[in-house]
């Protein structure tokens, strides 16, 4: 097992999530995506944004889909 993996298994059981419902690429794909097309400190921000989106109800990967198409349109003109 890898830092990452420990790592996420360790805050899955200290929160009590079922570490299977969790889409680690997901979460870091977005970030990438963010990070890269809109500011480094949108990406921990936006991962925040996400877990809001998916207590509310909206589908993690319908969500990340939606954050990642505004990261790649992001313009600072």
């Amino acid at each position: 097992m890898n830092v990452l993996e420990e790592w996420t298994a360790l805050v899955c059981r200290e929160l009590g999530i079922d570490p299977a419902v969790v889409d680690r690429d997901l979460v870091l794909d977005l970030t990438r995506d963010v990070a890269h097309g809109v500011a480094r400190p949108a990406a921990p921000l936006t991962a925040y944004l996400l877990g809001l989106a998916q207590g509310a109800g909206t589908a993690p990967p319908d969500a990340a889909a939606v954050i990642s198409a505004k990261a790649a349109e992001w313009s600072r003109d």
